[in-house]
């Protein structure tokens, strides 16, 4: 199965069912009133993240997701179904963004839903609208659209500890060696061409999930190589460790390169505690290993713990991961979970009770506002009776006295957003 971990998809929520015009027809009921049944609502888009997915590869031919529409209503009070929701397994990690790369929900436990794209409300029947001054009322509403959006979904994987340093550097074998997976391994660069993960045990009580990000080189922060794609999966590790080639020419200079893509990309990673490990170390002398140390100490942090070890023969593995484990319980202590942190940072809809009017070259009058426009949406233009129900609710919300003040007359058009117009 390929791996694809970021896909722009449209998702449109259901559209509300239309309500009911109808009026009892009854053997011996003598003038039977409005029996008009209010409809259903659309289905909502619910998103919903399960650690049974790995990769986003179903929506890269498939990427329009719909709800079902809500049912009309119908004579003798009969209210139309409700649309089916929609349910969408994602990976844990996924994130959702909107067009503009705004967060709108972060599914980081497994099972946690969100209602990303809300169905449209079932509008009323003419039964719904009955009062003492509106007896036989030959009017109801239309439903409203559900909500559409182009959004994007972007996996970033939940692990503890990230591995990270230049090709070849041994993450694929060390990854190998300390855990259940079971990557693929050469002796070329770019072997791993998307993130691994795997469960290492280091002792009964501790086990840590870590990931091995491919492909860094310089300018990776920028785009080149394989490493832009794959830094996002670093953003949420704990601790990372960089490992270092011991054959490399400069072990210094390589270090370095690593930090400074970390320190480049969109939010610096260099901030992460992070634990240096020279890899490779077995068949050279000690005082080879101790030059390559001393080289990488003069260029990693003051406090940094450097490790040598050879993740093909395991020298050296057992203290590198108890400093993995030490590190963690660290970071843990240091950062107490917020419960509100996991929550899905929501909402795609405004629901301001602000609106604006304006007058066109035209001479036609456009008022624009979330909530009117609601209202407009679900009114049939066709039918006097929702026209002048409009008219009432634009008048309660202030609306006629400003089109009056900015000079409307009859016979002047007003346009409500993109719902519909009517002449005055």
């Amino acid at each position: 199965m390929n791996f694809i971990d970021k896909v722009l998809v449209d998702v449109k929520a259901g559209d509300g069912g239309n309500g009911s015009v109808s009026f009892r027809q009854e053997k011996f009921v003598d003038r039977g009133g409005p029996d008009g049944g209010d409809a259903g609502r659309g289905g909502h888009i619910i998103f919903r993240a399960s650690r049974n997915q790995n990769t986003l590869v179903t929506f890269r031919y498939q990427r329009k997701i719909r709800g079902e529409d809500g049912q009309a209503g119908s004579m003798r009070n009969r209210h139309g179904r409700n649309g089916k929701d929609q349910f969408v397994d994602l990976p844990v990690g996924t994130v959702v963004m909107d067009q503009e790369g705004h967060i709108l929900a972060d599914l980081a436990t497994d099972g946690q839903e969100v209602i990303i794209a809300k169905g449209g409300r079932g509008g009323f029947g003419n039964a719904h609208f009955v009062s003492s001054v509106r007896q036989a009322p030959k009017f109801a509403e239309k439903g409203e659209p559900g909500d559409a959006f182009m959004l994007t979904l972007e996996i970033k994987m939940i692990a503890d500890v990230g591995l990270v340093g230049l090709p070849n550097a041994g993450k694929s074998t060390l990854l190998g060696s300390i855990s259940n997976a079971r990557p693929e391994i050469a002796d070329y660069p770019f072997t791993t061409i998307k993130p691994n993960l795997g469960v290492v045990d280091i002792d009964d009580s501790t086990s840590v999930l870590i990931a091995d990000i491919p492909g860094l080189i310089a300018g990776a922060a920028e785009g080149k190589g394989l490493g832009h794609e794959f830094l996002r999966h670093v953003e949420r590790t704990k601790v990372l460790i960089h490992l270092v080639d011991a054959y490399n020419d400069d072990v210094a200079v390589a270090y370095q390169t690593i930090q400074d893509e970390l320190k480049s990309y969109k939010v610096d990673l260099t901030d992460r505690q992070q634990l240096i490990a020279l890899n490779k170390t077995d068949g050279l002398d000690q005082d080879i290993i101790d030059h390559l140390m001393s080289e990488l100490a003069k260029v990693a942090p003051a406090d940094a713990k450097i490790f040598a070890i050879s993740a093909q023969s395991h020298a050296g593995l057992k203290p590198l991961m108890f400093a993995i484990k030490d590190a963690l319980e660290s970071y843990i202590a240091e950062h107490p979970v917020d419960e509100e942190e996991l929550l899905p940072v929501l909402t795609l809809t405004d629901m301001s009770m602000a609106w604006r009017v304006s007058k066109a070259p035209d001479g036609s009058y456009l008022v624009t506002g979330h909530r009117i426009e609601k209202f407009a949406s679900r009114t049939n233009f066709d039918q006097e009776e929702g026209v002048v129900r409009l008219r009432d609710i634009m008048r309660k919300m202030g609306i006629m006295h400003e089109l009056r003040r900015q000079g409307v007359e009859v016979g002047n058009t007003i346009r409500i957003g993109g719902a519909g117009e009517f002449v005055l």
